[in-house]
């Protein structure tokens, strides 16, 4: 049901598109796009956002624009490293970044971040109080929570012998070419350390080599059919690969197309992480980021954000009353089994750990090994 709307708003849009000669704002080139959108010298009032791909119902952007006769500017990266590279090199003008928890500290640190006038950002007080406060903004002076979820395995039941409950998954044998490895080393080392029983946040250097080795034997041994971020719902939905490491939400997006898939946070735990937003210290359009920022944490962007993207809401009226939204949009309760993967209970929650930012020599050899990786 869910997806069929979706299909017939999209035909609409394509439609509209194609009578008015207009074309689509979001640039999901996030490598080879400079982000340099800022409408200087037209007068125009202007946001730059950059956030992550399938991660915005973008009728709201339509809908911000006609309120607030600001443009939007939208474009997307790849992952939380990608994104730090953009910034680090220089040449992007974004002025609304969408990072995670251990990302947003680092920037932080490195004071690439403006302190949010939260005057303009009233709706902050719908944002429920456990995600407020978190050790990647203890003060709440830079963010704005987005969205909250789970790192998991997805599996194609199809494809697989048994239930798939462990990590081990990610590194058996007897996947050999249909296991797609999650292509940002933070999550990929941290599934590693996790089946071996360490932290997520462990600066341990033996610990953190032997995470590195039990992915470097798998990738010896065949099990990778590659390395992708966005690319999984096309390998997934299409029942090209059988298992893979992914967030909860674009599993049940995936899902609608293909029924075949199933989701676990695995026994040994996972983690569990905050995106938020965020203003960079070089924007030029800060006002009007924040306008922006105030807008999506409303109750309503957050619901139809929810009932696109299907990540959880932050907003603690929208996250409560989301399964009655859903029924009466489209007729039919909400599967309580796809709420709980979601929008996690505590006790699943628990068994998770947040990334915390790590120190810059553990980000180095993080990236070394990464690189030595080459797949």
């Amino acid at each position: 049901m869910k997806k069929m709307v979706a299909l017939t708003l999209a035909l609409l849009m394509a439609a509209s598109l194609f009578l008015s000669g207009c074309s689509v704002r979001k640039d999901t080139s996030d490598s080879e796009n400079s982000g340099s959108s800022n409408g200087s010298g037209s007068g125009d009032r202007v946001v730059n956002v950059c956030s992550w791909g399938e991660y915005i119902d973008e009728s709201l952007i339509d809908q911000f624009e006609e309120e607030t006769g600001i443009k939007v500017n939208y474009q997307t990266a790849e992952s939380n490293e990608v994104l730090y590279s953009q910034l680090s090199m220089g040449g992007v003008d974004y002025d609304v970044i969408v990072p995670s928890d251990y990302m947003i500290s680092q920037l932080i640190e490195e004071d690439m971040l403006a302190e949010l006038n939260y005057d303009n950002i009233p709706n902050f007080e719908k944002i429920d109080d456990r995600f407020k406060n978190l050790s990647y903004d203890p003060e709440n002076k830079y963010t704005v929570p987005y969205t909250w979820g789970t790192l998991g395995i997805i599996s194609n039941t199809a494809k697989v012998q048994e239930p798939i409950t462990s990590w081990s998954a990610m590194f058996d044998p007897q996947y050999a070419g249909n296991v797609l490895l999650i292509n940002n080393s933070r999550d990929a080392l941290g599934i590693a350390l996790l089946y071996l029983g360490y932290s997520v946040n462990t600066t341990d250097e033996a610990e953190i080599q032997e995470a590195y080795q039990l992915i470097a034997d798998a990738v010896k041994n065949g099990v990778y059919q590659g390395k992708v971020m966005d690319e999984v719902f096309q390998k997934m939905e299409g029942g090209n690969a059988a298992i893979a490491t992914y967030y909860a939400g674009d599993y049940l997006s995936m899902l609608e197309n293909n029924e075949d898939l199933a989701y676990v946070v695995p026994e040994e735990g996972s983690n569990w992480f905050v995106d938020a937003m965020c203003v960079l210290k070089t924007s030029q359009h800060k006002e009007e980021a924040e306008a922006w920022i105030n807008f999506m944490a409303s109750t309503e962007a957050n619901l139809r954000n929810m009932d696109y993207i299907w990540y959880a809401s932050p907003n603690a009226e929208a996250l409560e009353t989301y399964p009655a939204y859903y029924e009466e949009t489209y007729g039919e309760p909400l599967d309580p089994a796809l709420y709980e993967i979601m929008a996690p209970s505590q006790e699943v929650l628990d068994r998770c750990e947040a990334y915390l930012v790590l120190p810059a020599e553990t980000r180095t050899l993080y990236n070394d090994l990464w690189t030595q990786l080459g797949i």
